[in-house]
């Protein structure tokens, strides 16, 4: 069973995470990923498989949505322990016109809680009128 220090921790490196995406910073995301992070989209028709040094080669690439003003919407719906070495969280983030839905795998080891797998999907937003 997970403790209240876990809990705030997991909270942190999610913090990070959304920071990390909306900034593009492939620096703080360094500090929330596992060096073997696994990067995997499940879009028909843009399926990735990625470690995370080639992710990272594409949010390097990217404008960051904070550059281009979007407005930051982002959501943790489910934070769940598996003993004191594991969690899993459910989260949601809108950028880039589209509404994301990860499910993340953390692990805890002498560096701390860390993002090991990225498994997400996400819908694209309809333009407003």
């Amino acid at each position: 069973m997970a403790d209240q220090q876990a809990y705030t921790q997991v909270i942190e490196i999610m913090n990070g995470y959304f920071d990390g995406l909306y900034h593009a910073d492939t620096k703080q995301l360094a500090k929330v990923f596992h060096p073997d992070l696994r990067y995997v989209n499940m879009i028909d028709g843009d399926y990735m498989n990625k470690s995370r040094d080639e992710y990272f080669d594409m949010v390097d690439r990217r404008t960051p949505p904070a550059d281009r003003a979007e407005v930051r919407h982002d959501r943790i719906f489910s934070i769940e322990f598996g003993g004191t070495k594991m969690a899993f969280v459910r989260a949601s983030m809108t950028m880039m016109d589209r509404e994301y839905l990860d499910f993340l795998t953390l692990t805890h080891d002498h560096h701390g809680w860390r993002i090991m797998t990225k498994i997400f999907t996400y819908i694209p937003k309809t333009q407003e009128a």
